[in-house]
This record gives structure tokens, C-alpha cells and sequence, in this order.
């Protein structure tokens, strides 16, 4: 037999370390869940010198590991090509922790929550993902460093949101409010979306007529004015020529912008590329705005939804600022975090992130700390800031969408007329 050492939860939700001895993973299982806890993480120490595994157990217990391993024979058994996909969506991921964290909640044990998962996977690529968070959990593994394995399914936050629960003893719980945090977050980017794509389209359109205008219809004029003898309009010459230039050297210049957006790109994805790029967006007029005000709503409902579950707020604030995305906004939230070890309090200590936070926020977020509900302020700031943001993007969508139309038919109008006024003065020629 084998010694095992193990953590799991007890009722009460309290952490607990203990060690057994058992004939075999599996078995070890079974006894820490017999105790009325439920185990988090199970690590083999070593094996006891003169122990035999009873006979009755080791043939009493055949179908318990061919239960664990039959949901991972279907992703296995899957196909290369899955119709499905070959990545999780954030909608999967949402319906994976939501359905976890109910498991949790009923008391299933962690395990066996993640066999039934691996069971109920929308996609074979998502049982199989499943599965591997399975295995490392039952090899020992706590359930943060198996998700953090595989960092194209679960992002930084999303771990570091699952390690603040399961150290705390309360995984269901923040299962829970991920969640619905990814709800929210879902819809604010399908907002987003779908207000932007109208005028993506408008535009994409306008570039499609200016192509084929300057490709297609121009050079038909072109034949017409060589025989006028006359020089042309300013207007009609630069149309011409930029016509040709599009003709000759068109494909040249399709390459060349998109080597500049491949070595752009890779610039962006260097530290100081990304830091320069995201403080150029932050200095901008009007997106440098809401850029800060999406970044504050998101880090004041993580920090709101950490403190309503438990967790320790210096835990939460490592957490929440995570969640920022810009990193110069991450540096700023850093400092003050510091300030709060220092046993400041939080409203003063974010006072130098006026990008992020204004006056007014700052000082109901001391009145809220002071009254002992901060959790629920900061959750009502982050709808209170959403709402007026899809205010504000709605407003820009509804005056970028004539702006849009009114360039597009100017466009189209001056290349109109650049065409039609050699005509007229053929006609003044003629007189």
C-alpha cells in the first residue's frame, strides 16, 4: 500500500491536510470522500514497507477506474476534424464553469465533478480539454495549476480567479460569479460588435467602389481625353494618375501594406510596442475615454465579485487588476495596491489612478469601505459605468454611421465630377 497526502474541504467549507494509506489512487479517492470531505488535491508519498493490498479490494474495485476512463474515450475516439471546432469558445467555457461550480455547490467531489464535465462536453475537443484537467487534478495536481496547464483554454484571470477560491475554500462560489462575469463581459463585447458593424461595412464598401472606380471605369474615360489636345482639370489629373498608379503598381503596394501590418504587429506584441500602443490609445480624444472607463467597470466588478465571495482583498485586488488589459492602467492599480499592504485604505490608495478613477468614484468607494460594503458599491459602479458606456457607444455609432455615408458619397461625387468637367470644357472648345 501507498501513503497519500491530501487537501480537500470540509463541510464547514474549511480547508484540511491529512494523509491515508490506500492500495491505490482511486481508493485513496473513495476514503477521503467516506470522511465527508471533498478532496482538492491527492499526492502519493511513497509506499508502505510490508503492506499488501487486500485481494477483496483490488477485485471489488474493476469498474471504478474503467468509469473514470470512459469519458475520455470519447474525445479520443474523435475524429481529427470535429465540426465542432478546435477551440474552446468563450460560450463553452462559460457553460463548463457555470455547470462546475452547480456540481461543486450539490456536493459532488471535484473529481468526479470533472468526469461528469468530460461526460457532458458540448465538442469532442472540449471533452478532451475536460479530461486533461481531470487527470492532472487525480495525479495530484490542484485544479488551478491543471487549468493553468493549458493557458489557450483558460486565460490568466480566469486562473488566478479559481486559485483565489480554492485557496480559500469557497471554489463553487467564485465557479459561480466567473460565470456570470463572462456573461457580462459576453454582452458588452457583442454590444460592441454589433454596433461597430454597421459602419465596418459602410466602409468596406466605400474602399470597394473606390477600386473599382479608379481600376475599372476610370481608364474608360482615359481614352476619351487623349484626344482633347487640351491639359485637363487639376482635379481630373490627380484621379487619372492615381488611377494608374493603382493599375501599375497596385498589387506592389497590397504587399507592402501588409508587410507593414505583419512588422507592425510584431511590434505591437514586444513589451514596448504593446506599452507604447496602450498609451497612445489612453492620450487619444475620445477612445482614450472609454477605453479608461472599460477598463475601471471591469476592474471594479472583478474586485466587487471577489469580495462578495470571501475572498481576502488584497488576493482580490492582485486579481482584479489582471483584468485591466492595459498595462500602463496595471502599472498605476500596482502601486496603489502596494499602498494598501501598507494598511491604507483602498479609495485613498487608488487616488493617483485618476486616468481610471474620478473624484467621484474614488470618494464612494471610501464611503462604501468605511460602511462595510464595498463588495456591493464597486459592483454597482461597474453597472453604473456599463450603462454609460453603451450610452456613449451608441451615440458614436449613430453620428459615425452619416459621417460614414456623407465620405463615401463625397468621394464618389468628387470622381464624378473630376470625369464630367473635360467634358465641359470640350463643350467650351467646340463654342
Amino acid at each position: 500500500m501507498a501513503v497519500f497526502t491530501y487537501k480537500a474541504l470540509q463541510a464547514d467549507g474549511r480547508a484540511l491536510d491529512g494523509e491515508l494509506e490506500a492500495g491505490g489512487r482511486q481508493e485513496a479517492l473513495k476514503l477521503v470522500e467516506s470522511r465527508g470531505l471533498r478532496p482538492i488535491r491527492l499526492t502519493e508519498r511513497g509506499a508502505v514497507p510490508g503492506s499488501v493490498k487486500p485481494a477483496v479490494k483490488a477485485s471489488g474495485k474493476p469498474k471504478e477506474p474503467t468509469k473514470d476512463a470512459k469519458p475520455g474515450s470519447k474525445p479520443a475516439s474523435a475524429p481529427g476534424f470535429s465540426l465542432g471546432g478546435s477551440k474552446i469558445t468563450p460560450r463553452i467555457l462559460e457553460n463548463f464553469t457555470r455547470l462546475l461550480s452547480s456540481l461543486l455547490a450539490a456536493g459532488v467531489p471535484l473529481s468526479r465533478a470533472l468526469v461528469i464535465m468530460t461526460k457532458e462536453a458540448a465538442t469532442p475537443v472540449a471533452g478532451e480539454k475536460w479530461k486533461q484537467v481531470h487527470d492532472a487534478v487525480v495525479d495530484g495536481l490542484a485544479l488551478t495549476e491543471a487549468m493553468a496547464r493549458q493557458p489557450d483554454t483558460f486565460p490568466r484571470v480566469y486562473v488566478a480567479m479559481v486559485e483565489a477560491g480554492e485557496a480559500g475554500g469557497f471554489l463553487d462560489v467564485v465557479l459561480a460569479q466567473i460565470a456570470d462575469f463572462q456573461a457580462r463581459e459576453g454582452d458588452m463585447k457583442s454590444k460592441v460588435i454589433n454596433a461597430l458593424l454597421y459602419p465596418v461595412i459602410i466602409l468596406v464598401l466605400a474602399i470597394a467602389v473606390l477600386v473599382f472606380l479608379l481600376v475599372f471605369f476610370i481608364p474608360r474615360f482615359q481614352l476619351i481625353f487623349t484626344g482633347f489636345g487640351g491639359q485637363l482639370p487639376l482635379i481630373t489629373r490627380i484621379i487619372v494618375g492615381t488611377s494608374d498608379f493603382m493599375r501599375s503598381y497596385g498589387l506592389l503596394g497590397a504587399l507592402g501594406i501588409g508587410l507593414g501590418l505583419f512588422m507592425l504587429r510584431s511590434w505591437f506584441a514586444s513589451e514596448a510596442g504593446r506599452r507604447s500602443w496602450e498609451g497612445g490609445i489612453l492620450r487619444a480624444p475620445v477612445v482614450g475615454s472609454l477605453v479608461a472607463q472599460f477598463a475601471m467597470a471591469r476592474f471594479c466588478r472583478m474586485l466587487g465579485t471577489l469580495l462578495g465571495a470571501g475572498v481576502p482583498l488584497i488576493a482580490c485586488l492582485n486579481v482584479a487588476r489582471r483584468s485591466i488589459g492595459n498595462q500602463i492602467l496595471v502599472d498605476a492599480v500596482s502601486n496603489s495596491i502596494e499602498r494598501v499592504k501598507e494598511g491604507k485604505q483602498l479609495g485613498p490608495s487608488l487616488g493617483d489612478c485618476r486616468t481610471l478613477f474620478s473624484g467621484a468614484t474614488l470618494e464612494m468607494i471610501s464611503v462604501a469601505e468605511e460602511s462595510g460594503r464595498l463588495d456591493q458599491e464597486l459592483v454597482r459602479i461597474a453597472n453604473v459605468t456599463e450603462g454609460d458606456l453603451d450610452r456613449q457607444l451608441k451615440a458614436a455609432v449613430a453620428l459615425a454611421e452619416p459621417l460614414m455615408l456623407f465620405l463615401v458619397a463625397g468621394l464618389v461625387g468628387i470622381i464624378v465630377i473630376g470625369m464630367v468637367l473635360p467634358i465641359f470644357s470640350l463643350q467650351d472648345q467646340i463654342k
